[in-house]
């Protein structure tokens, strides 16, 4: 009963950690002008690819950006949409985690789908399909390239930075 606690407690401070570095990533990125809009390159995005290496990602990654959305002022229809974008990249993520280099295939795809209506109706952003290129080149860069970079980083010490 003990193990599982303190594995719960592990899983906890895992996930807090995940959404904290998300949330000042974003704020990095909002100070510079590129968190949100039709271009939109999230620093914090990289971190999409934590799944493959455990399941408080998921939590974790859900609630930072929650919170990173209410806190830079995104509208509504961002918070909720651009949140379930997140969540169903991570989940998806995590799904396909015995196949490394599908870790940032779901959140490309995500919010390549979700995003892209989300700034028409939210914010007036045309044409859609302007969007859909920029965000899909934003999560290219952010979750194919710079999550590629910090899943390799973080895979040799994997063993001792997400123990389950």
């Amino acid at each position: 009963m003990e193990k599982t606690r303190n594995k719960h407690v592990l899983r906890l401070a895992q996930a807090a950690m995940i959404a904290a570095l998300y949330i000042v990533l974003t704020f990095i990125a909002n100070l510079l002008g590129i968190a949100s809009g039709a271009v939109q390159i999230r620093f914090s995005e990289a971190l999409t690819i934590l799944p493959y290496f455990t399941v408080s990602a998921v939590p974790g990654l859900t609630v930072g950006c929650l919170l990173a959305n209410i806190l830079t002022g995104c509208a509504l229809p961002d918070i909720i949409f651009g949140t379930l974008a997140t969540l169903l990249g991570a989940v998806f993520t995590r799904l396909l985690r015995k196949y490394k280099w599908l870790a940032p295939v779901p959140p490309i795809l995500a919010n390549a789908l979700i995003i892209p209506p989300v700034l028409y109706f939210a914010y007036g952003v045309k044409p859609i399909w302007f969007s859909l290129v920029t965000v899909t080149a934003g999560e290219i860069i952010s979750c194919g390239v710079l999550g590629m970079l910090l899943l390799f980083a973080l895979q040799k010490y994997a063993s001792v930075l997400f123990k389950d």
